[in-house]
């Protein structure tokens, strides 16, 4: 299927916008085209006076023939000027309407996509598409379409106005416009394809500039600038190449189509010249066909603007429309079971899953979590921890073996069912654009400001909180800016608390926090343990001492498992860590 014709697909909702905004720039360019008409009839009126158009249509008076032709230029204005100013308002509003649509769609559909096919897309390049492409759409409805549709409708009236007065000369002056055509279609087909590498290329830009934007302050703290900016150099010199080669064969079209438009005018401009000294030709019909001749071929100058943004936004239009066609999370399928269900044993059976046929991230590892206990994760990085528990929120899915729930296969139990009853708190915590109360909130819907301010209390936040000169209607700034690390963590960890989760998931959630700040989220995590399955992956041991049972992951494999004390007599691999943790020796 073609660009446009996806796009039309896509955008079938607005036909009905589409079909009113063709009709009134059809009926514009009806208009448009009707002064030089009267240019020629009113040559007519000056040199056939009583003999004229008009007077063998009845106006015989000279005087009333010139008033007449006054009161159509005034009526013809006027009616081009009705029919500009409602297809202006119909196209930009229709702009507008699919450019929302395009973005809200977008938008909505990545927030659903499988978190491996996220994984695989870069920030920066779905930010591209969501601005620059849905943006680029918005350019081609509100000026590209309508000077096709000028374009053509100009070709039909001024073929059937040429072949009317003098069907001679219309075939000679028709003869450059399937040049024009076929001009146009060569140039099409070699645009698509460097647009396409244009589109691209800004896709890798926009990723380069959004990562080292969000990434200055460590820039800064590594003296990195220069190399940086050598980095986003190359990808924008990238870009400007890609471009310089569309713009080279883009800059072409148009002289090519003006010669051709040139031959058109110049066969009416001397073979009608010819008829009329003649006399095989009126002089009023003369001066519309020199007059219609501009009219028809100067327009096809402008397709040359016209092919390059229909081109780039069809690159636009095939980049959004494929992001919108990867297949979504199948959130609806399965079942929902009793929120009893959540509390009961977790049971990973012989699971194995690799992110990519030469990186295994886990090894047949079995484990059982009791329903109501609190369990630790911990090993080295990349050890498997992140990925075992990203799987029970079915992130990923076991390449083998099986995740179950109270007896229930996962696979089995609706996504949006599962994701309710688990609370995740990640290292990374996610700190929004917002005030503080609306961060928090965002575990809850309709949360009220008391349940806010209980769960931060429970997070040992609340008091911090309060001593800001706004408390809880804080703004905190892009990606938390103006919170500590420490505080973003307590903050995700209020909302998991406001979200009040049979399974609570705390995914390095002491990693990058001061001692303070470590042994106030201890605490929360001991007051919010009663009554909840409780998984905490930790780097700090200290973080899990108190678990009812620790596994040892290393390799994608479970090596150990057991209580802290257990553990450490062991004296494996979880000794050997928590003996570096507390300064007895160190590894090797």
């Amino acid at each position: 299927m073609s660009s446009l014709r996806r796009l039309l697909e896509y955008s079938r909702e607005f036909r009905g916008g589409y079909v009113r905004g063709t009709i009134y720039a059809v009926v514009n360019k009806l208009f448009d085209i009707a002064p030089e008409i009267l240019i020629g009839v009113a040559v007519d009126v000056v040199v056939q006076r009583e003999e004229s158009f008009l007077a063998g249509l009845g106006v015989e008076d000279l005087f009333s023939q010139i008033l007449l032709l006054g009161v159509l230029t005034v009526l013809i204005w006027g009616g081009e000027s009705i029919f500009q100013y409602l297809y202006g308002v119909e196209w930009r509003n229709l702009a507008q309407a699919l450019q929302h649509k395009a973005r809200t769609d977008v938008y909505d559909h990545v927030q659903h996509l499988r978190m491996a096919e996220l994984g695989r897309r870069r920030q920066g390049e779905l930010q591209t598409i969501l601005t620059e492409d849905v943006n680029q759409l918005e350019r081609f409805l509100n000026e590209g379409l309508v000077s096709i549709i000028h374009v053509i409708t100009s070709t039909v009236l001024v073929s059937a106005v040429f072949f009317a007065v003098a069907p001679d000369i219309a075939v000679f002056a028709m003869l450059p416009i399937p040049i024009i055509v076929l001009i146009a279609l060569a140039f099409q087909r070699g645009l698509a394809a460097r647009y396409g590498e244009v589109r691209e290329s800004a896709g890798r830009l926009g990723a380069r500039m959004a990562s080292q934007l969000h990434g200055i302050p460590t820039i800064q703290s590594y003296t990195a600038q220069d190399k940086a900016l050598r980095a986003l150099e190359a990808d924008s010199r990238d870009y400007e190449a890609t471009n310089r080669k569309a713009i080279k064969l883009a800059s072409a079209f148009v002289p090519l189509i003006r010669m051709a438009v040139l031959s058109g005018f110049v066969v009416t401009l001397v073979y009608g010249g010819f008829q009329t000294l003649e006399g095989a030709l009126a002089v009023g019909a003369y001066s519309v066909l020199v007059f219609l001749t501009q009219r028809l071929l100067w327009p096809f100058t402008r397709l040359g603007e016209t092919v390059d943004l229909y081109q780039r936004s069809m690159a636009s239009a095939d980049r959004l429309l494929d992001l919108l066609d990867l297949e979504r999370e199948h959130e609806e399928e399965g079942e929902v079971p009793p929120a009893s269900r959540f509390r009961e044993d977790i049971v990973f059976d012989r699971v194995s899953f690799a992110y990519a046929p030469d990186r295994p991230a886990l090894r047949d590892v079995s484990l059982v979590i009791p329903g109501g206990s609190f369990v630790g994760l911990v090993g080295s990085t990349g050890s498997g921890k992140s990925t075992l528990v990203k799987m029970l929120l079915r992130f990923y899915a076991p390449d083998a073996g099986e995740v179950r729930l109270g007896g229930t296969p996962l696979d089995e139990i609706r996504v949006d069912a599962l994701r309710r009853h688990v609370g995740w708190v990640s290292q990374d915590a996610f700190v929004f654009h917002g005030t503080i109360h609306e961060n928090i909130a965002l575990g809850k819907d309709g949360a009220t400001r008391e349940e806010v301010v209980e769960a931060a209390k429970a997070a040992e936040l609340h008091d911090f909180i309060e001593s800001l000169p706004l408390g809880y209607d804080t703004l905190v700034g892009d990606f938390g800016g103006t919170l500590s690390g420490g505080q973003r963590q307590r903050l995700s960890i209020a909302r998991a608390i406001l979200k009040d989760p049979p399974i609570l998931i705390l995914d390095e959630a002491t990693s990058a926090v001061d001692n303070d700040t470590e042994a106030a989220i201890q605490r929360s995590i001991a007051r919010i343990s009663a009554g909840r399955t409780v998984i905490a992956v930790a780097h700090r041991l200290s973080t899990v001492r108190k678990a009812h049972c620790i596994f040892v992951l290393e390799g994608g494999e479970v090596v150990e498992r057991g209580t802290h004390d257990e553990l450490v007599r062991a004296g494996g691999r979880y000794a050997r860590l928590w003996g570096m943790q507390i300064g007895e020796f160190a590894e090797g």
